[in-house]
């Protein structure tokens, strides 16, 4: 185990914000991308100083399929925050809304200390570096001195004291809801992740051991990867299909040779239906009743 990983107990809650599945807790975060394979997109960033995605951070973004098969395995479940913020802060007692606020009062009332306390040894050595003494330090050598009339050594300019200024607090706003509010137990009554027709393929992915990432740069539906996508480059552009849908042949062939150009392979798949399926009309499904999946590989060759 690595040198600073916290054991991550299950089910851990994703939480959805206007439906999107975030992840907040890095933990959590290392431990679906160690154990589950889950990457996700980091969306987290400074509203007044915007980044590209390189730049960005927590929270982690989880795609649909992402969280649902999480929670279909039972590692996971979702939580609605806006829901559980409010029934979380309308529960809270007299008693712990004063210990929340008088703990942020003090970590303010320190923060404002640290301040007062590097803008002295700024001034200081500033002064210093003027070759001007300070008010205590003059203080210091004079007492060291003794009860000389006489001093043969020069003075120098001496700084002009402050006056000292009242220690204000530091206004924090927290930046996390736990604390103060206790997390949310796991609900089973919670629907599902709504999820595209390419999650069956996504899902036949996910247990075949890759990783997967968006892959809209690509203009198909998840980029694949052998390994973690940190240490590989993909090796599919993969499009998931209903099993009855119709397709043009050029959109194949257009998909082969950009994934060709890139040096991967096109994949396409879906479920494949039984006859009451394709007559009922019914789709994505979880569970024990999970459909299998076909896949092809398609790969432009120049003959």
């Amino acid at each position: 185990m690595a040198p600073g990983f916290t054991p991550v107990s299950e089910p851990f809650a994703i939480s959805r914000v206007a439906g999107r599945y975030l992840l907040f807790d890095v933990d959590v975060m290392m431990h679906a991308r160690r154990a589950y394979n889950i990457c996700g997109v980091h969306v987290g960033t400074v509203p007044n100083l915007s980044q590209q995605n390189v730049f960005l951070g927590i929270p982690l973004e989880l795609q649909p399929e992402e969280a649902r098969v999480l929670v279909e395995q039972g590692h996971a479940y979702i939580v609605d925050e806006s829901e559980a913020h409010r029934k979380g802060f309308m529960q809270m007692s007299r008693e712990e809304r004063l210990s929340f606020l008088k703990a942020m009062d003090e970590q303010g009332m320190d923060i404002s200390r640290k301040a007062v306390e590097r803008a002295e040894e700024r001034s200081g050595q500033a002064l210093r570096n003027k070759g001007i003494e300070s008010k205590e330090t003059v203080v210091k050598e004079t007492a060291g001195e003794g009860n000389e009339l006489f001093d043969s050594k020069p003075t120098g300019p001496t700084a002009t004291p402050v006056s000292v200024k009242k220690l204000e607090p530091t206004y924090v706003t927290p930046t996390t809801s736990y604390p103060p509010l206790t997390p949310s137990p796991p609900d089973t009554s919670f629907s599902l992740p709504d999820v595209p027709k390419s999650y069956p393929l996504f899902r036949y992915l996910h247990s075949r051991g890759y990783f997967t990432m968006p892959g809209i740069r690509f203009g198909c539906h998840y980029s694949v990867y052998p390994g973690d996508t940190l240490r590989f480059h993909s090796h599919y552009l993969a499009t998931g299909m209903d099993w009855d849908e119709e397709f043009e042949l050029l959109d194949v062939i257009g998909g082969g040779r950009l994934a060709n150009r890139v040096k991967k392979a096109y994949l396409i798949g879906g479920e494949e239906k039984s006859e009451e399926q394709v007559d009922t009309g019914k789709g994505v499904g979880g569970g024990a009743d999970v459909a299998p999946v076909r896949a092809f590989s398609i790969e432009w060759a120049g003959l």
